[in-house]
């Protein structure tokens, strides 16, 4: 049973021949009641204070609840975005790779072909000089056929096409 102060208040006690003092239990029944009613008014206080903590604390736990999401998609985010620039990373790197394999591939294809270019240059030198060795020596011949008996000295065929021999390193 909850007693409240207007209770205490209207309380009446029977008066006996022996009994207490009715002033002095009507005084003290008077206190109480003021004690009663301000710890009654400070429990009403409390109750509020604490619906308010209450609700307070329900917000703070709903921030903490939004600020731990948000940093867990700000974690998921930072990986995923670290593991995109890894792949795109690789990617280039590959890419890269393979560019330098044609560019590669196309430099020795290129020095295959000027060997090859320069082979048929020596080539053609030597049967360019086989042929005009071949037709020097054929007009010199007919020269001499042709040539009146009192030259002096022979001429030599290899003298007249000494200028066509490859030139060794040092000799002038």
């Amino acid at each position: 049973m909850k007693f409240t102060p207007l209770d205490i208040r209207q309380k009446r006690f029977e008066t006996s021949f022996r009994g207490y003092a009715a002033r002095d239990v009507q005084g003290f029944l008077e206190l109480l009641a003021v004690e009663f009613e301000e710890v009654v008014k400070e429990n009403i206080g409390l109750k509020e204070e604490l619906k308010r903590t209450q609700v307070e604390l329900e917000r703070h736990l709903e921030r903490e609840r939004a600020l731990q999401q948000t940093l867990v998609t700000a974690q998921r985010v930072s990986e995923d975005l670290r593991d995109a620039a890894k792949k795109e990373a690789e990617i280039v790197v590959a890419e890269a790779e393979l560019q330098s394999e044609k560019i590669v591939h196309a430099a020795h294809q290129k020095l295959v072909q000027v060997v090859d270019d320069i082979n048929e240059l020596k080539r053609q030198r030597a049967r360019f000089e086989s042929e005009l060795r071949s037709l020097v020596s054929g007009h010199l011949k007919l020269i001499e056929a042709v040539a009146p008996p009192d030259v002096e000295a022979p001429v030599r065929v290899d003298d007249n096409v000494s200028f066509l021999a490859p030139k060794k390193a040092g000799a002038p």
